[in-house]
């Protein structure tokens, strides 16, 4: 692992501004389309996590997981992200994004590109994930496909 991270775009990693469709009664956005996603980043669950006001969730990677996030709101968050992927072309490069009610985005973060974010809203701040993993796999009898590095101490990955 790299102390000397460095601004700049992360291989695979990729953002899309999700639309919101408005009209009278609220709103609508796509997370993602199967005509739009690769076979092997197919979604295979959901869920929904609230982040209180000044919460992080992370850093942390994941070894074969691809995480699909949908920022949309309620709320705001500062992402932040590493390539800690040897042999990746971007390989030392962070990147930092904030996301959320005010910019509504679709994150696909590959295996191996630690992952963080921080609620800067005053209020609680709502992100969905789809990844194309089970969580703990099939009856969820496996390990966590997850390093969390918010419990080594001493980790190169600054949430600020």
């Amino acid at each position: 692992m790299t102390e000397e991270w460095k601004d700049g775009e992360i291989d695979g990693l990729v953002f899309r501004e999700a639309v919101k469709y408005t009209d009278e009664r609220g709103w609508l956005a796509e997370v993602f389309r199967s005509d739009e996603v690769p076979e092997d980043l197919m979604p295979v669950m959901s869920y929904v996590s609230v982040t209180l006001p000044g919460v992080t969730r992370g850093p942390h990677k994941h070894e074969s997981q691809t995480d699909m996030f949908g920022f949309f709101g309620p709320g705001m968050f500062r992402t932040r992200f590493w390539d800690a992927r040897e042999g990746s072309p971007t390989y030392g490069n962070s990147l930092t994004r904030e996301v959320g009610e005010e910019n509504p985005t679709v994150v696909v973060v590959p295996p191996g590109v630690v992952h963080g974010y921080t609620n800067i809203s005053e209020n609680e701040a709502w992100v969905m994930n789809f990844p194309n993993r089970l969580f703990r796999g099939e009856g969820r009898e496996e390990p966590v496909d997850e390093i969390r590095y918010e419990d080594v101490p001493d980790h190169p990955y600054s949430m600020e």
